[in-house]
C-alpha cells in the first residue's frame, strides 16, 4: 500500500508539475504531455552543448569535429568561445587561428610540445592582456604573428626573442604604452611591424636608426599613438625605402617648420608613408590648435622647401647615394649631358656594386645634375641629385695654413727689399767705380737735377778736396741710382 500511495503522489505530483508548468494544458492531458516531452528535449540539447561552450577551459584535446574545423596543415578554432587553447595539436600544423575567442592569458605551458612546422598564428580580438617572456620557445618558425586587438599594455624585454624568422607581427589596437628598447630584439628577419592605435609616447627609433635597427625592417607603423617629440635630422638621415614605410600620422607632434620640410620632401618624393596619408598629418601649434603638418607654411611662415644641393670643390672625390623606395634595386646612372655610366668604365665616375656613384678628382665642369634609374620588379624610378662643384680647392686646414704661411712670407721679403732699396744709397767712397769721375760726367747718368732744372754748382777754390752739396733731388735721384749697392 505505502508503494502504490508513493506512485499514485509521484503521479500526481508529476502531473501537477505539468499543469503548473503550462496553465493552458489544464483541460488538454495530451498536450501537457507533448509539451513536457519538448522541454525535456530543448533541456537535453541544451546540456549536451554546454561542454562545447567551456570548451578549453582545462585545456581540452582538439576536437576537429565538433571545436575546430581541420583542413591539411590548417586548423581553424576561430569564434568558438575558447578559453584556452586546445592540447594535442598536430605536430604537422602550419597555420593556427584562434581568433575570436575569449584567450585573456598565453602561458609558456600553451603547447607542450614543439609545433617545428607553426608558420601563422593567430590571436586576434581575444581580450588578451598577459603574455609570458617563453610563450614563443616551442614555436620558433613561426612567420606571422597577429596578436592585434587585444587588451597588451607592455611589451617586455627580449620578448619576442626566440622568434628569429618571423616576417610580420601585428601588435595595432592594443593598450601599449610601454615598450622596452629590447623588446623586439633578435628579431633579425622581420619586415612588417604594426604598433598603431594604442598609447606609445617614445618613437622608438632605434628599430630604423643606424647600427641598432632591425636589418630588414621596412615598415614600422606608429600611427595614432601618443608621440609628441621626433628627432626629426635622425630621421631624415634614414634611408629612403625606411622613409617609405615609416607612418606617424595622428600623432599630437608639435608643430615645427623642420617637420613642415620632412615631410615635405617625403611628399615630393612620394614615399607612400606621406604620399598615401598626406590628410592625416597633422600637429599641434602652441594655442592648443590641430593644423595640418603641409599649411604650417601659413601658420609659422616656414620658407618653401627646396631640394639640397650636393656642395664639393675641386679634385675631391665624392659619393653620390641614389635614395630610392625600395630596396635592393638594379640601378644605372647618366651623368649632366645624358651621358651614361658604364659598369666597368675607367673614366672619373665609377658606379659602384651597391648602386652609388663615385666622382675623383671632380672639375668645375662637373657640375650639373645626375640621373639614376632604378628598376625592380614591382617599382621603377628615377632619383635626380643636383650637384654643384666650386672653382678651388681645399684639402684640409694643412694646405690652407701652408698656402697662407707662403704668401706672408713672400710679402714680409718684398717689404725688405724695397726697404733696402730705398734706405741704402750708394756708396761715395774710394771703392767706387766712379769716384774719380767728374761730377758731370755723372751727371746724365744719374740725373742729378733740381727741380728747377739747374745744376747743383761746386764751391769755389775747393776742387777736389771740398764735398758737394746734395740737393734734394741727388737725395730722390740716389734711390733710382744706376750705380751698384756695396754692403
Amino acid at each position: 500500500m505505502v508503494l502504490v500511495v508513493r506512485k499514485k503522489n509521484s503521479v500526481r505530483a508529476k502531473q501537477s508539475t505539468i499543469m503548473m508548468s503550462s496553465p493552458r494544458t489544464l483541460g488538454n492531458p495530451v498536450t501537457g504531455v507533448l509539451f513536457s516531452m519538448s522541454a525535456c528535449v530543448g533541456w537535453a540539447l541544451c546540456f549536451s552543448l554546454l561542454p562545447l561552450l567551456f570548451l578549453g577551459a582545462e585545456g581540452s584535446a582538439l576536437n576537429c569535429h565538433t571545436t575546430c574545423i581541420c583542413a591539411s596543415n590548417v586548423v581553424s578554432c576561430s569564434k568558438m568561445y575558447l578559453t584556452t587553447v586546445p592540447t594535442s595539436l598536430p605536430p604537422y600544423t602550419a597555420v593556427l587561428d584562434l581568433s575570436y575567442n575569449n584567450i585573456t592569458k598565453l602561458r609558456a605551458e600553451w603547447t607542450p610540445v614543439k609545433l617545428s612546422r607553426l608558420r601563422n598564428l593567430l590571436l586576434g580580438h581575444n581580450g588578451l592582456h598577459f603574455l609570458s617572456s617563453e610563450a614563443f620557445i616551442y614555436v620558433t618558425g613561426l612567420r606571422y604573428l597577429d596578436l592585434s586587438s587585444n587588451s597588451l599594455d607592455q611589451l617586455s624585454e627580449y620578448m619576442f626573442e626566440p622568434l628569429v624568422h618571423l616576417e610580420v607581427l601585428l601588435l595595432y589596437n592594443n593598450r601599449i604604452s610601454q615598450v622596452d628598447r629590447t623588446a623586439f630584439s633578435g628579431l633579425n628577419s622581420l619586415q612588417k611591424l604594426y604598433l598603431s592605435q594604442n598609447q606609445i609616447s617614445r618613437f622608438p627609433l632605434e628599430l630604423v636608426k643606424d647600427k641598432t635597427r632591425l636589418e630588414k625592417l621596412s615598415l614600422l607603423d606608429m600611427s595614432s599613438n601618443k608621440v609628441k617629440v621626433l628627432q626629426i635630422q635622425e630621421l631624415q638621415n634614414l634611408p629612403g625605402w625606411i622613409k617609405n614605410g615609416l607612418y606617424f600620422h595622428n600623432n599630437p607632434v608639435l608643430c615645427d617648420c623642420d617637420l613642415y620640410s620632412l615631410l615635405t620632401h617625403w611628399y615630393l618624393r612620394k614615399f607612400s608613408s606621406a604620399y598615401d596619408f598626406r590628410d592625416e598629418y597633422t600637429c599641434v601649434l602652441s594655442d592648443k590648435r590641430n593644423v595640418s603638418v603641409f599649411e604650417l607654411n601659413t601658420h609659422l611662415n616656414c620658407s618653401t622647401f627646396k631640394e639640397e644641393v650636393e656642395e664639393t670643390y675641386l679634385d675631391q672625390t665624392l659619393i653620390l647615394s641614389c635614395d630610392t623606395r625600395q630596396r635592393d634595386m638594379t640601378k644605372t646612372w647618366t651623368l649632366p649631358g645624358n651621358v651614361p655610366v658604364a659598369a666597368n668604365s675607367n673614366l672619373s665616375a665609377v658606379a659602384l656594386p651597391d648602386g652609388k656613384l663615385q666622382l675623383s678628382s671632380v672639375r668645375a665642369e662637373d657640375s650639373g645634375t645626375y640621373t639614376c634609374f632604378a628598376t625592380s620588379d614591382a617599382l621603377n624610378e628615377t632619383v635626380y641629385v643636383v650637384l654643384k662643384v666650386h672653382n678651388f680647392t681645399i684639402n684640409g686646414n694643412g694646405e690652407t695654413l701652408n698656402t697662407a704661411y707662403t704668401t706672408l712670407v713672400g710679402c714680409l721679403a718684398s717689404v725688405v727689399l724695397v726697404l733696402i732699396y730705398l734706405y741704402l744709397t750708394p756708396c761715395r767712397c774710394f771703392c767706387c767705380p766712379n769716384h774719380n769721375k767728374d761730377p758731370k760726367d755723372l751727371q746724365g747718368q744719374n740725373g742729378k737735377l733740381n727741380p728747377s732744372g739747374e745744376e747743383d754748382a761746386e764751391e769755389d777754390g775747393l776742387q777736389g778736396k771740398a764735398h758737394r752739396k746734395k740737393s734734394v733731388a741727388e737725395s730722390i735721384s740716389s734711390v733710382f741710382s744706376d750705380t751698384p749697392i756695396v754692403v
